[in-house]
């Protein structure tokens, strides 16, 4: 077996149990990543210097085909109700097989760090059967110092070979494709998709589940912090604005999409960021584009002209989940150490399609339970096959597909985080006013920019607010630079009625979601569930 590359020489492929590979590559910089890439077929050069690969038919990830193998200590840890279940009989096959699989081979290896905060981070080694597959999650996770490859010894492994295609009878699964997680043996296997996000989520769900033990809350969440010190971070589904939001110029970027908080305050899981590049635009989000015309960004599935190599953002004809992942500090006024203090705001982002939620609202404590508990988004009419109305979406902890324990562990651990730090608990609609989708129109950018940095910089707090009549929670009458009646979504829709019947719709879906969480919440956050 041919290994090239800087690595433990007392723990390399074997360690693991491959056997027979043509070839290990250990952890390749980027432009040799590049050249492997290009001259294997894998992707395109486009014309600002982004490598662009097409993930083929898993265009994202595939919940339904994620399993956690249920053994001694996971049997009670667990929530079941949301993550397959395999045995470690079925696992230990499917294992096998993918060594087997693998023989004869050439794969890419990197050694890799989750988590900016060394007492709680993991190190992470990840074998791919594609180049691109490497550069991407060398992108997206932290990258030690190459002094320390060396000495490196992993606690979690990885291995990415999408050409393995699992058996649903041999291996207990549903079709052809597999995430299979152990948390006792801290392996993830993925097989039978190309889409690269499925690792960098395989990490995020590991963190979620044992974090949570060691009293650190692990966030599906962006974060920045002011020049104060003053930390944010910005729960959200996808395309609700939390990569947007928190890439703002006045503020350093702790991170996009993954963070603990723990006992030193906020860290970013990762070294890179991973923004939806749908109708990305140079005048929108400078920052983010910016990132697209350099070496080192890899894009997924984004449309581009054959013959000048320049990306169409607005071509949407692949998936409308085109992605864009790029280093960290790609991003001007990105953090250094991916760490901050502690949190003075929370703020929690919804796309409200219906029309009816205001543009901000001031949570209490259990308020901001109800909806943390309930992460709630809508899908849009046109983004999904057969979806012609907008669509409520619930998903618990804005993050239930990466949730490995149930919604009240991470519940229970924000909500005393949050009265330890006395923070401020926002709810921001960055979806639609005036109307519903397709009659209405999305909430002007420069007004949720507005409406946050008047919460982030204290103004908002000794304001006057009124109480929603639908939610209960507060809205502010007037903040400066923004029209009042935006405020009030009533007075934006010229049929009031058909707000009414929209608002009461809405409050009854967010109440029959939440009454699976009733026997596991305080009676303060059920009592906001019933009062809606």
């Amino acid at each position: 077996m041919l290994e090239q590359g800087i690595r433990n020489p007392e723990y390399g492929a074997d360690k693991f149990g491959f056997t027979d590979l043509e070839a290990v590559n250990w952890n390749l910089l980027e432009p040799e990543l590049y050249e492997r890439a290009l001259a294997g077929g894998e992707a395109q050069l486009t014309s600002g210097g982004a490598l662009c690969a097409e993930t083929g038919v898993h265009t994202g990830r595939s919940p339904k085909d994620k399993y956690i193998v249920c053994d001694d200590l996971t049997d009670a840890t667990v929530w079941w109700e949301n993550n397959g279940k395999m045995t470690p009989a079925q696992f230990a096959r499917l294992y096998q097989d993918f060594i087997a699989h693998s023989h004869g081979k050439t794969l890419y290896a990197q050694d890799l760090r989750a988590g900016a905060d060394a007492e709680f981070g993991v190190r992470t080694r990840v074998f791919t059967q594609l180049a691109w597959h490497s550069l991407f999650i060398r992108t997206l996770l932290l990258r030690p110092n190459r002094s320390e490859l060396a000495t490196f010894v992993p606690e979690l492994t990885i291995y990415c070979c999408p050409t393995f295609k699992a058996d649903p009878k041999r291996h207990g699964v549903r079709s052809d494709t597999v995430i299979a997680i152990d948390f006792t043996k801290k392996i993830v296997l993925i097989g039978g998709s190309s889409y690269a996000g499925e690792i960098k989520k395989a990490v995020f769900t590991t963190m979620n589940y044992f974090l949570p033990a060691q009293a650190v809350m692990p966030m599906h969440c962006s974060a920045n912090v002011g020049p104060k010190g003053d930390a944010a971070i910005f729960f959200g589904l996808s395309g609700t604005g939390k990569t947007t939001l928190s890439a703002d110029p006045g503020r350093t970027l702790v991170g996009d999409d993954e963070h603990g908080w723990g006992p030193k305050g906020i860290f970013n899981f990762e070294g890179g960021c991973y923004a939806k590049a749908i109708k990305l635009s140079p005048e929108a989000e400078p920052a983010i584009y910016a990132t697209t015309q350099r070496f080192g960004t890899v894009l997924e599935n984004v449309v581009f002209d054959p013959i000048t190599r320049v990306c169409d953002f607005d071509d949407g004809s692949k998936t409308e989940n085109t992605r864009a992942a790029y280093p960290m500090h790609f991003i001007p006024n990105a953090s250094k150490n991916g760490r901050a203090g502690h949190p003075k705001n929370l703020v929690m982002l919804t796309a409200d399609a219906f029309g009816v939620m205001p543009p901000i609202a001031k949570l209490t404590a259990a308020e901001a339970m109800f909806h943390f508990l309930s992460g709630y988004t809508a899908k849009v009419a046109g983004t999904e096959k057969g979806v012609i109305e907008p669509e409520a979406t619930f998903s618990t902890c804005f993050g239930a597909p990466f949730m490995p324990r149930h919604p009240s562990v991470y519940g229970n651990l924000l909500r005393s985080l949050i009265a330890k730090h006395n923070v401020n608990c926002w709810l921001v609609n960055t979806g639609w006013t005036g109307g519903k989708y397709g009659v209405g129109q999305r909430m002007p950018i420069n007004v949720t920019r507005t409406l946050l940095t008047a919460a982030l910089n204290g103004m908002l707090n000794d304001g006057e607010f009124y109480i929603d009549k639908h939610f209960g929670f507060q809205v502010p009458v007037a903040v400066k630079g923004v029209d009042s009646r935006i405020l009030k979504p009533r007075e934006t829709w010229s049929d009031k009625e058909a707000f009414d019947v929209a608002a009461r719709k809405l409050v009854q879906m967010f109440k029959d979601n939440f009454a699976k969480f009733e026997s596991v919440v305080q009676a303060d956050v059920m009592a906001v569930a019933m009062s809606a």
